[in-house]
Order: structure tokens, then C-alpha cells, then sequence
């Protein structure tokens, strides 16, 4: 058939013409009305699977045929009828991407639930943006925060929490040597799983915001570093492992980006920090510094030459009294140098609920206090 057809009722017409049919001979052969015949030829009367399979019959056309057209048609027509909303791919990458419902549970935005009308404006809100089409976590949208890895849309949403709760904090002004006395005070806490309760004001004596916020779900954040105003250094920690030796080396980690400045251009966003090793200079750095500070590493490579493959209790216990640290720091630094985190889990101990009375907390169903 030479002539192009667009639509079943096109082709319908050209077959007849090409056998010189008239339509009331179709409607004989196929047992309807002249009628409908007539409604198909001008495509108001739509061909469906049984019709096809009689139109396959009689023009030995196959039905497959007549089915596609009539497909390609009704969607032409639709693309006409349809009202283009330029918004409804930004919503489905936005509501796709972020946890929203989680951010409604958690008080990050003010609405009731999905469909509340208030959802779209209140994200706005939450991420800075005069339209929803601007929030960050789009990938057209025009502003976008230097994070050192790529981060997704959670992981942006809960750095945003921890911007908004560190911008309320009052502080002294920072100093470095504000940050060395502070990690001295530090060091002197790790006998004790009761002393991290102390962290929160010796970080906010030292002019540094300290937040927890608790993670969102798949997020996989351990801690951040960064700067409000360049100024003002801000450490945020999620507590995802509740144990000590996690704790402290996550805590330890982001004071040396801290210390060495990194942060102040470029968000160090530190992501599942057990499941990977960086390569990263500043990651490298920090992790030097974190590793240290649990155990200094001489030590604790001198204690493996002498006591692998066997660790005793007791060999624990003395390590850990000699080098004046809280056990579960040694068995963290052994799971670590071992990769089995499934290890000494009885030293490990449990911290969340010593220091989040006395810090900024977001999260475990309380909501900080956000302007």
C-alpha cells in the first residue's frame, strides 16, 4: 500500500478503495451497522482486539496492525487534549528523590501529609528556594552546595537540618587554639563512656557548633564538617552506630577537618565511613588523626605483632588501662584492623543516651528548635 495511514480508519478506507468495496458491502461481511462502519473509517469509533481480529480476516491485514495505529492515534489525540504542566517532572524528581514523608514526620516541614498543599512551598522553605523548581537537590537547579562527594537528595536534606539547627547556636568566637585545647579536654574522656556527656560544651567553649541529628533512612551519614560565614565551624553527627569506639573516631575525624580548615569552600560530607576506605587527601588526613586519637597506632600495631591471632579479655582489659582509654576504643581499632566488626560487641558499648541530654539534638522524636 503506497499511501501513509495515520490511523485504522485510514487504513480501513484504503483497503476498501484498493478492492473497491463499498462500505455497505463491509458492514454485510463483517455483521454491523453501515453506521459504524462509516465511524470507523472517520475514527470515531475506536477498533478494539475482537474487531481487529475480524478486520484480519477480511483484509488478511495482520490485527497487529490495526491494534498499533489505533494505539499511536488515541495518543496523538491525548498529546492535543492534554495540558502541559512544566512542574510535574520537578515534582516527580523531588517526591522521588527526598523522604518527605519523613521529613513531615520528623517537623522539617509544616503539613499533614503528602497531599497537603502546603508540602511543595514548605520544602521551598526548608531549602532556601524562592520557587520549588530552585531547590538543590535538582538537578537543574541553579545554586548548589560544594559537598565532597556526591551527595543525594537525603543526605542534602539532612545537611540542610544541620545548617538550620547550627544557625541558631550561640557560640564563642573560634580559634586553632581554641580547637587543640578542646581535643585535649577531649582525650582526657576516653576512660569513661560517662564522660562523653562533656563533649557538647567543651566543642561549644571551643567556638564550635556541634548537632546531632539522626539520620535518614539509607542515608548512610556518619558526620560533616563546614563553615557558616567561614567563621563559624559546624560539626554534625548522625549516632547511626550507637558504640563508642564509632563515637569517637567519627568525632575525632571531623574535629582534624576542623583543624586543618577543610570544610570552609567545599561541605566534607563523611559517608558510610566503616563500609569504605578514601583515597581522598583531607579524608585520608582526618582518618590518620581519628585513628590516633582511639589508639595511638604504634601501640596498637606493636599489641597485634604480639598478641594476633588471639585476643584475650585480659589482653583487652591491660591494653586498654595502659594507654588510658575506655576498652571498647581497642576492640573498635581491632574490628576496624580486621574487618570483623562481629568481634568483642561485649566492649562496644552503647553512648547516644549519655550525650544527647546535653546536646543540640534533632531526631529519636525530639525536634530542635529552628527559626
Amino acid at each position: 500500500m503506497e499511501t501513509e495511514v495515520k490511523s485504522p480508519g485510514q487504513l480501513i478506507k484504503a483497503l476498501l478503495k484498493e478492492r473497491g468495496w463499498e462500505q455497505k458491502l463491509l458492514a454485510h461481511i463483517l455483521d454491523i451497522d453501515e453506521g459504524d462502519v462509516s465511524r470507523l473509517i472517520n475514527d470515531r469509533k475506536e477498533v478494539d482486539a475482537p474487531l481487529a481480529l475480524l478486520l484480519e480476516e477480511v483484509f488478511m491485514v495482520p490485527a497487529e496492525c490495526f491494534m498499533e495505529l489505533q494505539k499511536s492515534f488515541d495518543l496523538a489525540k491525548a498529546r492535543i487534549i492534554a495540558q502541559p504542566d512544566p512542574k510535574r517532572a520537578t515534582r516527580a524528581q523531588l517526591f522521588g528523590g527526598l523522604p518527605v514523608s519523613e521529613m513531615i514526620k520528623r517537623g522539617w516541614i509544616f503539613a499533614s501529609d503528602l497531599k497537603d498543599e502546603r508540602v511543595e512551598p514548605e520544602l521551598s522553605r526548608f531549602f532556601g528556594a524562592n520557587r520549588i523548581e530552585d531547590i538543590e537537590v535538582l538537578p537543574h537547579a541553579a545554586k548548589k552546595t560544594e559537598v565532597n562527594v556526591d551527595a543525594t537528595p537525603s543526605q542534602l536534606a539532612w545537611l540542610y537540618r544541620v545548617r538550620q539547627v547550627a544557625s541558631g547556636m550561640m557560640t564563642p568566637r573560634y580559634s586553632s587554639a581554641s580547637l587543640e585545647a578542646a581535643i585535649q579536654k577531649l582525650n582526657s574522656l576516653r576512660v569513661s563512656a560517662e564522660a562523653i556527656a562533656k563533649v557538647p560544651r567543651i566543642l561549644m567553649e571551643a567556638g564550635i557548633r556541634f548537632v546531632i541529628v539522626e539520620a535518614l533512612p539509607g542515608s548512610k551519614i556518619d558526620g560533616v564538617c563546614f563553615w557558616l560565614d567561614e567563621q563559624k565551624p559546624v560539626i554534625g553527627m548522625t549516632l547511626r552506630f550507637d558504640r563508642i569506639d564509632n563515637f569517637w573516631f567519627v568525632l575525632r575525624h571531623e574535629c582534624e577537618h576542623v583543624r586543618l580548615g577543610h570544610g570552609r569552600t567545599e561541605v566534607m560530607l563523611d559517608v558510610d565511613m566503616e563500609g569504605q576506605r578514601s583515597v581522598q587527601k583531607e579524608e585520608v588526613e582526618a582518618n590518620t588523626a581519628a585513628a590516633e586519637f582511639c589508639v595511638p597506632q604504634k601501640m596498637l600495631h606493636a599489641f597485634i605483632a604480639r598478641k594476633a591471632p588471639f585476643y584475650h579479655e585480659h589482653d583487652i582489659l591491660g591494653f586498654a588501662k595502659t594507654i588510658g582509654v575506655h576498652p571498647g576504643l581497642v576492640a573498635g581499632q581491632l574490628r576496624r584492623h580486621m574487618g570483623r566488626y562481629d568481634l568483642f560487641g561485649n566492649h562496644v558499648v552503647k553512648v547516644r543516651s549519655k550525650i544527647t541530654p546535653n546536646a543540640f539534638v534533632d531526631g529519636w522524636g525530639n525536634v530542635a528548635p529552628v527559626d
